[in-house]
């Protein structure tokens, strides 16, 4: 350095200050008045708080004593306390924040509490000057006024803690319902959707809600997760059990479909066969959705192919039948002359002879098609029969024999009961002619009845 440059001033050297506690600035238009006002009222104040000695030393008063806050030896009293008194300004302004920050209210008391104690810490034998005093005793004022909000955010925050061990239990509670239940028969994909609420909801109030002890959080998360467990190895249990089924039945219906396909040479006759499978198949049990529906895919295409033989065999048979239907539909037209010959053996010789052409034309497809036809004989057949049983019964020699007997009965009660009759007139006795008149009536009547 040159003997014509000016020397820099050597910088002060304050007294150790406590550790500062980290601040939150507020916005400037929310303390500039505040902190403007401080700042003019302290440097005003400044030869009152604070004092310099002839070699730069920098005290600041306390009640009635001096406590040296440091040394400022290069530069002039005014500017040795100006320096200490902007660091009594920056500790004013930290408690003029806080306590805009009470005022304004939503802080946390006990969060303001703890900011406090730093505050009256950093104030407590701390490099600057000003009233230190006035401070301490503001952030003393302000401590007690916040113990009550602090003791009834305590109070607020154990009752949210004590609901957050209620509500964890509850799941707990839950969750350990559900493993007790009889796994072997649950549905599980409810029960998996359930347990799954129960650790959504878990992982919400535990990220969202209160923080609890290490030992109560602990207890209840190993409650939860050992329910848990639980239903998962049962769960593990029923899917590798289900898989061991899936797999027997597959292999079986894998076979069956082998065994249906194989049938498609026989056409027709494979029919029964193939009904025989798919009873079988019915009786295999589930093989999972996927594989079921692949392999009856396979199936039910072995037995359209041997039903499809069948509808081309009857399409082929129908249209052989059309010639037999016309047929018999003729022969149904020569059978109307039975009902109408009075003859009755000649009537029987006909219809023998339609019956026979009948049986000659053959099988008729469809069969219900020839079922049709064959009632309509029928009721022709009957209606002959009925005439038959008419005509044996009339032409019958006992029963001829009988109704002989019976008519020389009736002959002879109808003359006994005419010669009463024109007894009882000659008479006149009117009784005995009623009772002869009645009597002969149903006499006649009853060989009129047989034909007398």
């Amino acid at each position: 350095m040159s003997a014509t440059e000016p020397s820099k001033p050597t910088p002060p050297v304050p007294a150790p200050p406590a550790a500062p506690l980290p601040r939150k600035v507020p916005t400037p238009a929310a303390v500039a008045p505040a902190a403007a006002a401080a700042s003019a009222a302290s440097s005003s104040d400044a030869a009152k708080w604070g004092r310099v000695t002839d070699d730069g030393t920098v005290e600041v008063r306390e009640g009635e004593d001096w406590r040296v806050v440091g040394q400022y030896p290069d530069g002039t009293p005014d500017e040795a306390l100006a320096y200490f008194v902007r660091k009594y300004e920056d500790i004013a302004f930290k408690v003029h924040t806080l306590e805009q920050r009470h005022q304004a209210g939503g802080a946390s008391a006990a969060d303001l509490v703890k900011q406090a104690g730093h505050l009256l810490a950093e104030a407590t034998d701390a490099a600057a000057v000003g009233d230190l005093a006035g401070l301490r005793e503001r952030l003393n004022a302000l401590t007690s006024s916040l113990s009550e909000a602090t003791a009834q955010e305590a109070q607020q925050a154990k009752e949210l803690v004590d609901k957050a061990i209620s509500d964890r239990t509850a799941l707990v509670e839950r969750a350990e319902e559900i493993a007790a239940r009889d796994l072997s028969k649950v549905q599980w994909k409810q029960v998996t959707a359930e347990l799954g609420e129960l650790f959504d909801a878990w992982q919400a109030q535990q990220q969202n809600g209160p923080r609890l002890s290490k030992g109560v959080s602990q207890q209840l998360w190993k409650r939860f997760r050992d329910a848990r467990g639980t239903v998962d190895k049962a769960r593990r249990a029923f899917y590798s059990e289900l898989d061991d089924t899936h797999k027997t039945a597959r292999d079986a219906k894998t076979r069956l479909v082998e065994r249906a396909e194989a049938l498609a040479p026989r056409g027709v006759d494979g029919i029964p066969a193939y009904r025989t499978l798919l009873d079988e198949w019915k009786a295999a049990g589930r093989a999972g959705r996927k594989a079921d529906d692949a392999l009856w895919a396979r199936f039910k295409a072995a037995g359209d192919a041997l039903y499809s033989a069948r509808a081309e065999q009857s399409a082929a048979e129908e249209a052989d039948s059309a010639p037999k239907i016309e047929a018999r539909q003729a022969l149904l037209e020569e059978a109307k002359a039975v009902a109408d010959e009075p003859n009755i053996k000649r009537a029987r010789a006909l219809l023998t002879g339609i019956q026979r052409q009948w049986d000659e034309i053959g099988r008729i497809f469809p069969r219900d098609k020839e079922r049709a036809l064959d009632d309509r004989l029928r009721v022709i057949e009957q209606a002959l029969k009925a005439r038959e049983e008419v005509d044996w019964k009339k032409n019958n020699p006992e029963t001829k024999a009988r109704a002989n007997d019976m008519s020389s009965q009736l002959l002879e009660a109808i003359e006994k009961l005419e010669a009463e009759l024109a007894a009882a007139e000659k008479s006149g006795d009117k009784k005995a002619a009623k009772a002869a008149a009645d009597a002969l009536e149903a006499r006649r009547a009853w060989l009129n009845a047989l034909g007398g």
